[in-house]
């Protein structure tokens, strides 16, 4: 069916997305920008920590990932109240996407964490209060999306997936404060202490930007490729009625 056949309607959200398409040039060039100066500053700009050495540095790629991990689940938390509320199908959309995108990141957490433990610790992976409330973290958004892919009606799938992206929230600050209120081999929080030296807090905020920016990007498409699969979806139903 060419674009010219669609309803008038239809033709207006096809010219919609055409119309949203230099947003994702400028977002893309930002998140190019943003991402060259993190690599720069990380590798070459920031000082070498005098104790870890050159293997401190993914220090700013893990902390960037775990915020964007947090701020996914976040976005599930709140989509999903909004879902329980107005029982409209873009909050459950939003929700979960960003749940997909939040279990990717966490994984990277995990996976840098190894890297980062295994030459300052001696082990690639301890029951650390932190490490564990993480690896609880990310079984629990698996069980979410294993929920609503496998649940047949979809509807119900929502209602249950906001339910457990809500609970599921509750961890987030369990993990962010586990090395408060446990004794851990993770450092005590540096960034909310000032103790970073200025470089190296510069180094993290660049990479922060950069990450978050990359969030925005993932989720624009993912919610694009997302939408569009539901309006081909109701094109079908009603081509079928």
């Amino acid at each position: 069916m060419s674009v010219t056949s669609l309803p008038l309607a239809n033709r207006r959200s096809e010219s919609r997305w055409r119309a949203l398409a230099w947003y994702d040039w400028v977002l893309a060039g930002a998140l190019f920008i943003a991402f060259v100066a993190a690599l720069y500053t990380a590798f070459l700009w920031a000082p070498t920590e005098a104790v870890q050495g050159d293997v401190q540095r993914i220090f700013y790629f893990h902390v960037s990932l775990a915020w964007l991990a947090y701020l996914s689940f976040f976005v599930v938390f709140l989509a999903s109240l909004l879902y329980l509320w107005r029982r409209a199908d873009h909050w459950d959309i939003l929700a979960r996407c960003s749940a997909e995108v939040g279990v990717v990141f966490t994984t990277l957490v995990l996976i840098t964490g190894s890297l980062w433990g295994r030459p300052i610790w001696g082990t690639w992976w301890t029951w650390d209060a932190r490490l564990t409330t993480t690896l609880i973290l990310w079984v629990i958004y698996v069980v979410y999306l294993m929920l609503r892919a496998y649940t047949t009606d979809r509807a119900r799938g929502a209602r249950f997936g906001a339910v457990l992206g809500i609970i599921g929230f509750a961890d987030v600050p369990i993990v962010q404060m586990s090395v408060v209120w446990w004794r851990t081999l993770h450092p005590q929080p540096v960034i909310e202490e000032g103790g970073l030296p200025p470089s190296m807090l510069v180094t993290m905020l660049i990479s922060l930007l950069a990450f978050t920016l990359f969030y925005i990007v993932v989720m624009r498409q993912r919610l694009r490729i997302e939408l569009m699969r539901d309006e081909i979806e109701r094109l079908l139903e009603e081509a079928e009625g």
